[in-house]
Formats: structure tokens, sequence, C-alpha cells
């Protein structure tokens, strides 16, 4: 990537803008506009100590016994206190410095420089992501802390501008998979042209593959269940759907975190 690539680890959290205007002014700005400081106390009080004009970019985390929880962000600041449940604003950009004034037109590299001195003496619950510039390094973090929540790495250019929407700048997300065994119940499609699978994974999670399978992976499907397939049905997701009387065996690529994807592999013949 320009400049070099830096790995961070992909974390599952609420996204958010902080904005350090002094005490009782901090503003955690998510995606959509809305303030959630007032959600978070410890989070703003914290950002409310760092040089008025700072902005932030970072992911606002949870975390239980080490590991990364994003259903408690869900609940409410009581029920999360109670628990002991540890939340954190993790910083993996600065956009703004109260002396360079808006930095997101100034390479990564040069934000990054800014934002690890803006952080110092800072500590918890205010953090910097965890990152390298080695890819081996980045893909051992990427399996090994898979345990711990992590959805897997952000790869960013080091002289790119903060313009994450720009195509030419755009950050790349890799995602951890694992390969995993699941019942093939039915298809999306017609007969012929199957478009989407609709699996049961082990655990008893139903999900349907993405994205929609192409040429070849359609007649794979469609000639081995000839024979198998029920009366078609309408689901109101799906479209029609055909059953299969006896599932097959599927291999997919199974994402992890919040939003799990399983993307259609192969046939398992075994």
């Amino acid at each position: 990537m320009p400049g070099g690539t830096r790995y961070e680890l992909k974390l599952d959290g609420f996204r958010a803008l902080a904005f350090a205007r002094g005490p009782g002014r901090t503003m955690l700005q998510s995606r959509t506009g809305r303030d959630l400081a007032p959600g978070f106390p410890l989070l703003a009080d914290a950002i409310a100590h760092l040089p008025e004009g700072v902005v932030l970019d970072g992911e606002i985390v949870a975390t239980v016994d080490g590991v990364f929880a994003f259903e408690q962000l869900l609940r409410t600041r009581t029920a999360r206190e109670a628990d002991d449940v540890a939340v954190s604003y993790i910083c993996f950009d600065l956009l703004a410095h109260p002396e360079h004034g808006d930095l997101r037109q100034h390479p990564l590299a040069e934000r990054l420089e800014l934002l690890t001195d803006v952080l110092t003496g800072a500590g918890p619950p205010l953090e910097q992501v965890m990152a390298t510039r080695d890819r081996d390094e980045a893909l051992h973090w990427r399996n090994a802390l898979a345990a711990a929540g992590i959805e897997g790495l952000v790869c960013k250019g080091m002289a790119t501008l903060y313009r994450p929407k720009a195509a030419a700048h755009r950050w790349l997300k890799h995602r951890r998979s694992d390969s995993t065994d699941a019942r093939l119940l039915g298809f999306a499609g017609t007969a012929r042209r199957p478009r989407t699978l609709l699996l049961e994974l082990a655990d008893g999670r139903t999900i349907a593959t993405t994205p929609q399978l192409d040429t070849r992976q359609a007649r794979q499907i469609a000639d081995a269940s000839a024979g198998r397939l029920g009366t078609p049905v309408r689901d109101p997701e799906h479209g029609q759907v055909f059953p299969l009387a006896d599932p097959l065996v599927v291999e997919v690529a199974l994402s992890t975190g919040r939003h799990a994807t399983a993307r259609f592999l192969r046939l398992r013949g075994d």
C-alpha cells in the first residue's frame, strides 16, 4: 500500500470520533452523528484531559476477563458497572491537533507520530490500537488472538491521507475466517441455478452464504441436489427456496465476529 502497509487489529465495538473540548464538553460522535459520551462517562472524562482541540478516531470496546464482548456495549452503564465490565476507547488515528490543526490531509505516518505524542501519559481507558508493519507478525496476531474476540486486521498505507471512502486510499479489512462443515438445508434461486445456500452450522445456527454462487458452483449444487429437492416454498428474505429432503454437507469459510458470513468453498464427498 502507499508508503508501506501498517496492520492494525480489527476490533468489534462502536466506531466513534472523540472531540476533546475540556471538562464536561467531550463528544463521542457515532457514525450516525449521535453523541455517545453520556453513556460512557469514564471515557468522556479521560478524553477531556487531553489537549483541547484534539480529535481522535477510534473504537469504543468492552472486555470481560480479557475477551472483547460487543454485546456488553448494548447494556446500560449501570449493568456494565455492576458486572465489572471494562470499557476502553482504542485510538487508531488523529484528525486534529491544537497546534497543527486539521490533519486529515497529512500522511498517516505523520498523524500516528502526533497521536503517540498526544496519548503519552494518558493510560487506560484510552489506548492506542495494537499494530505492526510486519505482515507475518500481523497474521500471527490475527490467529493467536482470535479467542480474545479479535475480528481480523485492518491494513492501511502509511502515506495515505484521511479519506477512507476514497477508492485509492481505502482501508482494507482482512477478517479472520475458519473453514468448517455445514449442512445444506436448501437453496434460493431455481432448481437449475441455485443462487444462495441456506446452511445449518454445527452449533445449530442457520446462515445464508454470501456472495452468490458463481456459474460453476451453482452447477455443482444443482447436480448434487437432483433427486433430493422438496417442494419449493416462499421465503420473505430469500424468495423461492428449495429445501433438501436429504441434506448435503458442504465446506464453507466462516468469518468470525458479530457480522459472521459464510462463503461456499466446496461440496464434501466424505
